[in-house]
């Protein structure tokens, strides 16, 4: 492929940061949570309720996110969102009592859907300007940020750091950080050119409306596979260590091996996914991606101890994490110009609607008939995803999305 402009490079690495920053100080807020529960004798009740209302916040972030593109540019938006969870960040860290707390919290969750949704836009639209694979590398730079942050947070407990010291430190580095890469992201001029991909608006009579905006059947079936994935996600994040200690016996130190290898396999997987949909089309990656996931998931519903569990959790990681960059990527070729923007931001809400459902139904069930049985719901999901898969581009309708992106590479975005 032709060289790429600078202006794209920089684009790349500077909203790979933003994903990077993003998981980093989500990751910190969570494992600040046990020592949130005892600074102010929250019940388990209270930490799940505020974990929903930040999932319920984070969609009207995104909403928000979509009329801030329109009004100026996804990168403003994006910056104004890095800047929300910065200070909610040192809100957080300074919080009095418990009401101060949830309300901070929830200003943190609009602050997570606003980066969400700006950062997906940022993406398609660097990836447009690629004209070949590359939005699942973001998400491994999220994946990469969230382990950074479990460590962070393990060190700065190590060193016996208060919960004020490590929450303003963390949000001091988003802040930092955030103001620096802001001036290398895409600009609302580049958000007015159209993608260098050729997709399925070109190609598939009725992708988009006259008026510019996408039909809803065109891009529904990817937001409803977004959200099995984002489910299938959390319930592994809320679900898997209570699984191994509850119902399986473990030790509370054995039981965290779970996630950690699910997020291990994760950032392999996403770092590596750009390459197999090159190879193999998005099709095929989906298709192969989900079987795993299934497989992955029906060794952790029949899991006999806590070993095989951790090693199903571990299969299941390698596939699931590259089917949602894939979503954002498919959708993101129904449309160009502004109303991509609008776009990516409407999708994104069905991330919050998967996290609710990964942690209600699945929390729900597993309080009513057992771990073991909520995590069959997580395997129904990842099997829905195998008959999805065909609504995404085959290998030879992404030979024309590299092809047309070859003409456009180095233009200066």
């Amino acid at each position: 492929m032709s060289s790429i402009a600078p202006v794209l490079r920089g684009a790349r690495v500077a909203n790979s940061l933003a994903f990077g920053l993003q998981g980093f100080f989500f990751a910190v807020v969570l494992t600040h949570l046990p020592q949130q529960k005892e600074r102010f004798g929250l019940s388990d009740g209270l930490i799940v309720g505020s974990v929903v209302l930040v999932s319920l916040l984070a969609g009207g972030g995104s909403v928000a996110a979509e009329q801030l593109a329109i009004r100026w540019s996804s990168r403003t938006t994006l910056r104004i969102g890095l800047l929300g969870i910065a200070s909610t960040g040192c809100a957080l860290a300074m919080a009095p009592n418990t009401i101060v707390l949830l309300v901070t919290l929830g200003c943190y969750g609009i602050a997570v859907g606003i980066v969400d949704a700006s950062t997906n836009m940022q993406a398609v639209f660097i990836q447009h300007g690629y004209g070949t694979f590359i939005l699942s590398s973001f998400y491994a730079a999220w994946s990469a940020g969230s382990i950074t942050g479990a460590l962070f947070v393990s060190g700065c407990e190590a060193l016996e750091v208060t919960l004020r010291q490590s929450v303003l430190t963390a949000a001091g580095v988003v802040l930092v950080l955030g103001v620096a890469l802001g001036p290398r992201l895409l600009g609302a001029d580049a958000a007015k050119e159209d993608p260098a991909e050729e997709g399925p608006a070109e190609s598939e009579p009725g992708a988009t409306e006259p008026s510019g905006t996408v039909a809803l059947s065109a891009y529904l079936v990817f937001g409803i596979a977004m959200a099995l994935v984002f489910a299938i996600d959390l319930a592994v994040g809320n679900w898997s260590a209570l699984y191994l200690t509850d119902d399986l016996l473990a030790s509370s130190a054995t039981a965290a091996l779970a996630l950690a290898a699910y997020q291990g396999t994760s950032l392999i997987a996403r770092l590596t996914g750009d390459i197999w949909v090159r190879r193999f089309g998005p099709r095929r990656v989906v298709q192969v991606a989900a079987t795993i996931g299934v497989v992955g998931l029906a060794v952790v519903v029949a899991a006999p101890g806590p070993v095989v569990a951790i090693a199903g959790f571990l299969v299941a990681g390698i596939g699931m994490p590259v089917i949602a960059p894939l979503c954002f990527s498919e959708a993101g070729q129904l449309t160009s110009g502004r109303a991509l923007d609008a776009l990516m931001a409407r999708l994104n809400l069905f991330n919050y609607a998967g996290t609710l459902v990964g942690g209600g139904v699945v929390g729900a069930i597993a309080a009513g008939f057992g771990h073991r049985a909520g995590f069959v719901i997580p395997l129904v999901f990842a099997a829905v995803l195998i008959g999805l898969a065909r609504v995404f581009h085959s290998r030879s309708e992404a030979g024309k999305f590299l092809a047309a992106g070859d003409d456009h590479a180095v233009l200066d975005r």
